[in-house]
């Protein structure tokens, strides 16, 4: 049996099965487990799929209680953005969600801890933040960078 992640993001899409292509296509995840049930036909209570990028996993379900809903479906309300750091390319990796119809709210930029970023929301309105570290950075540099009081440091 392998390792779980200690944390695991699960987003809820009214449609899934739409949502786990899209993400394939968009953002580059491939669909590692997909439970669609006994009926063999789609029912939310039933779904469950986990993807994954490099060594990281997402879980994906449908809207399966009155709680439980997509951003599309709460009137574009969300609480949370996905990090996702990748290891080379985020330009081409925006240039790939912007081309599979990714709305970029924050195009790539450098930022002053060292890493290049940009988010995107994707259909349903669920925000994703994409980050490439470019070139180490002390605390200190951040600090002075920022103008910001920085405690711990990775």
């Amino acid at each position: 049996m392998t390792q779980r992640q200690t944390f695991i993001p699960a987003l809820t899409y009214r449609d899934p099965l739409a949502a786990l292509k899209w993400l394939e296509r968009a953002f580059g995840f491939e669909t590692a487990m997909l439970i669609t049930g006994r009926s063999g036909v789609y029912r939310a209570d039933e779904f469950h799929a986990e993807m994954r990028l490099g060594d990281g996993v997402i879980m994906i379900g449908g809207e399966w209680t009155d709680t439980q809903k997509s951003p599309r479906s709460a009137g574009g309300i969300t609480t949370q953005t996905v990090h996702v750091h990748l290891k080379d390319d985020l330009d081409g990796h925006c240039a790939r969600a912007r081309a599979a119809g990714a709305t970029i709210l924050a195009e790539p930029s450098d930022q002053f801890y060292g890493d290049r970023m940009y988010r995107a929301a994707d259909p349903e309105g669920h925000v994703w933040a994409f980050g490439q570290t470019v070139r180490k950075v002390s605390r200190e540099e951040a600090e002075q960078a920022s103008g910001l009081k920085i405690e711990g440091w990775l």
